[in-house]
């Protein structure tokens, strides 16, 4: 199995995903910088949602759920 291109690193209690790491460029990121590459356009299979008023990056649907951040 292929691995994660983007893997969920640090959630607070809540369970909100707060660290990310692109495993394939070997980089951490906070959610506030995930969101800024993604509507930068440097992630096409994520996209951004507003979730109880916050910017909330998260993995575009498909059929497989290997894919999906958590």
């Amino acid at each position: 199995m292929a691995r994660k291109k983007i893997s969920v690193t640090y959630e607070n209690d809540t369970g909100r995903n707060l660290r990310f790491r692109d495993n394939y460029k070997n980089k951490s990121m906070t959610n506030k910088q995930f969101v800024q590459q993604i509507k930068s356009g440097k992630y096409e299979k994520y996209h951004v949602r507003k979730i109880n008023g916050v910017d909330t990056p998260v993995s575009n649907p498909d059929k497989t759920k290997n894919n999906n951040l958590g």
